[in-house]
């Protein structure tokens, strides 16, 4: 397979960001895509909505299904799951990318942060895929992608920021186990995550401004990446933990410049990635030394 051409995505967090690249991506072969996200109205932060994300949808060439839906609540899930269904007839590809973050020591962590990172983050992966599956088993060459990283156990992912860490890796967690048992359905299960900072409005707003935008890549990266992953064979890449520019490169990719936002300024690297993650030639040279934050 080599386009998305009338496949239907289900994808949380769609409204802005990098799960709207990767809907823009598939729009771009004519998918069909649900975007289920909270924002219905504008953030004073960050911008775009489901109903913003539809229109550039359509505009690149897809078909789109805006629908408000907070990952923490099982009907609502259900509820956008079956809207699909019956605006598109099926699921093919369901993409985990909703997340909250906070870089907190435990001490300073209240409870009902850790709540929404645990609830939106592991826990909102598992339902969304749990209630994609029984599509999915009836779907053309059916994938599942997390936005989340390699499980890398090195204390030093954990140390800062120990509640946020515990939520991502229960993402990547469900990849584990859920590769493994739906490997016979033919459903793949896989994790990306990127190399570096990616320059979203989440993390100019959070992680460090128009410094660390500069800092960054695009969100094109990712997307590119995650579009070669749906259109390899669900049966046989499945339960891979993705880090993108490495994945890219060995699937022919050598220009990384293109996704640099400032080719001036060095990268800063993303949290999560193992220090055996190998960069791609001529990647090394542009990464800041350490990790992000």
């Amino acid at each position: 397979m080599t386009d998305l051409k009338n496949k239907t995505l289900f994808i949380t967090g769609a409204s802005r960001g990098i799960g709207l690249a990767i809907a823009l991506r598939a729009a771009k072969d004519g998918a069909n895509i649900a975007i289920a996200a909270k924002s219905a109205e504008p953030h004073k932060h960050l911008p775009g909505t489901i109903y913003t994300a539809a229109e550039e949808i359509e505009a690149a060439g897809g078909k789109a299904l805006p629908i408000v839906c907070d990952i923490r609540h099982e009907d609502q899930v259900q509820a956008a799951v079956d809207a699909t269904v019956e605006k598109f007839g099926g699921i093919d590809i369901c993409i985990n990318n909703a997340s909250a973050i906070s870089l907190t020591g435990t001490e300073a962590t209240e409870m009902k942060r850790w709540d929404l990172m645990h609830s939106i983050n592991a826990r909102g992966t598992f339902l969304t895929s749990k209630t994609c599956i029984p599509h999915l088993k009836k779907a053309k060459n059916p994938h599942v992608l997390m936005l989340s990283p390699p499980l890398d156990m090195s204390p030093k992912w954990f140390a800062g920021h120990t509640a946020y860490t515990m939520a991502k890796y229960g993402m990547s967690m469900c990849v584990l186990g859920m590769a493994a048992e739906f490997k016979t359905d033919g459903i793949a299960f896989n994790a990306l995550w990127p190399r570096t900072a990616i320059a979203t409005a989440a993390v100019k707003f959070a992680l460090g401004g128009d410094a660390m935008m500069q800092a960054s890549r695009s969100v094109d990266i990712l997307s590119d990446a995650a579009h070669l992953i749906f259109t390899k064979s669900a049966k046989e890449f499945t339960g891979n933990f993705i880090i993108d520019d490495t994945f890219l490169y060995e699937n022919g990719v050598t220009d990384f410049e293109k996704y640099r936002v400032d080719p001036s300024k060095q990268l800063a690297p993303d949290f999560f990635v193992p220090d055996s993650s190998t960069p791609p030639p001529g990647v090394v040279e542009t990464l800041m030394k350490g990790m992000l934050g």
